[in-house]
């Protein structure tokens, strides 16, 4: 029941294909998935991010800063790049959507996911912006009635 993936959700996540392509990278990463939440533009998710000024060009900057930083800190200390939780921003937006008592799982439910996944870049860069869950959490609330 949960693991279905609305339309628009469905469409987040073959967007975030192809903003990993864009990257050139062969994964697709939470920073991927916020990305095309905010380009999909339609979904819930979208409108909340829209709300609080984050636009696509805004939230690109911020994540191109962080993963460049992440590089530095690659090169510098000898580390590996970690792999995104892409798989745990999933489980988490069905738990979401379980919560909210949804039927799929919605854009919404993925940004409340990337909130949660403390250490990736999507949090980072909602972090960065000045996006608290609560906050978010409440205004998909709103939305929701």
């Amino acid at each position: 029941m949960y693991e279905t993936l609305s339309e628009r959700a469905g469409n987040v996540v073959k967007l975030a294909h192809d903003v990993a392509r864009e990257y050139d990278q062969e994964y697709v990463g939470t920073e991927h998935v916020l990305l095309a939440i905010v380009r999909e533009g339609t979904g819930i998710g979208a409108k909340v991010l829209a709300a609080r000024q984050i636009s696509e060009s805004k939230l690109r900057e911020t994540i191109d800063t962080l993963v460049k930083k992440s590089m530095e800190e690659t090169w510098v200390f000898g580390r590996l790049p970690g792999t995104p939780h892409f798989r745990n921003v999933v489980a988490a937006a069905i738990d979401q959507a379980r919560q909210l008592e949804s039927k799929e799982v919605c854009t919404e439910h993925l940004l409340l996911a990337l909130l949660h996944e403390e250490g990736s870049v999507a949090h980072k860069a909602l972090k960065d912006l000045g996006i608290k869950r609560a906050d978010i959490k409440t205004d998909i609330l709103d939305h929701a009635s």
